[in-house]
């Protein structure tokens, strides 16, 4: 049966179907040696191609999922150019996973990393509804009118962000908990309200929290990954 090539990427374990789309605009993937467009599709017995490597499907491909601890400075890419900060080379993992996701380089904390594409879009998608908890530290002292606007949403990107739950853990730091996941959305919301981050670590995902040391990584337990696969059982795996 014929799959779309982003699909097909994501199926094999290559990449997330975004950086699929990505790599194909840039005329980096090849069909039987022609460059193809975003939606054409893959038949049985194609040769595909990125960057001249062939991408194969591999019947006896085992599924990863790794909880990892990114340190500050590493970068969420899967684009080994960006050396020597890039976070597959970081990890040094013996085959290819890709990043669920992003933290941006300045922030740290939980990250999960793959290579089942089927997963990425359920957990990445916004009107799932999945929480990502944050630990967030700012340059000046917070208090009651800060805690209330940053939960009952702040204009960002030309849009109101979702009510949230959020609670002041000390000074100038606060625990915020979202179901959305805008560029660089809690700096920009603190920016808004007249804060500068200092520090952000997200420490959940979902029902995977954050318990190994920075720079460290872990596989799900069977556990976890059960319960994940319940909360994502009903989830949409396209985008808005």
């Amino acid at each position: 049966m014929a799959t779309r090539i982003n699909k097909y990427l994501s199926e094999v374990g290559y990449c997330s179907r975004r950086v699929a789309d990505r790599l194909i605009e840039e005329g980096k993937v090849t069909i039987n040696g022609k460059i193809p467009e975003i939606g054409t599709k893959v038949e049985k017995g194609d040769k595909v191609k990125v960057e001249g490597q062939r991408i194969e499907k591999s019947t006896k491909q085992k599924n990863i999922y790794l909880a990892f601890n990114k340190p500050v400075g590493v970068v969420c890419t899967t684009d080994r150019g960006v050396e020597p900060d890039n976070i597959i080379d970081f990890i040094k993992y013996p085959t290819r996973i890709f990043p669920i996701g992003r933290l941006d380089k300045p922030s740290e904390g939980l990250i999960f990393l793959t290579n089942d594409g089927n997963i990425v879009n359920k957990i990445l998608r916004a009107r799932n509804n999945h929480e990502k908890e944050y630990i967030v530290r700012v340059n000046r002292a917070i208090n009651r009118d800060f805690i209330q606007r940053m939960s009952n949403g702040v204009e960002i990107l030309d849009s109101i962000t979702k009510n949230c739950f959020v609670k002041q853990l000390g000074p100038n730091k606060f625990k915020i908990i979202l179901t959305q996941g805008l560029n660089r959305q809690i700096r920009r919301m603190c920016d808004s309200l007249g804060y500068r981050v200092q520090s952000l670590k997200r420490v959940r995902i979902m029902n995977i929290k954050l318990d190994v040391p920075t720079g460290k990584y872990r596989e799900f337990t069977k556990e976890e990954l059960l319960e994940l696969n319940g909360l994502l059982e009903n989830s949409s795996k396209t985008f808005d």
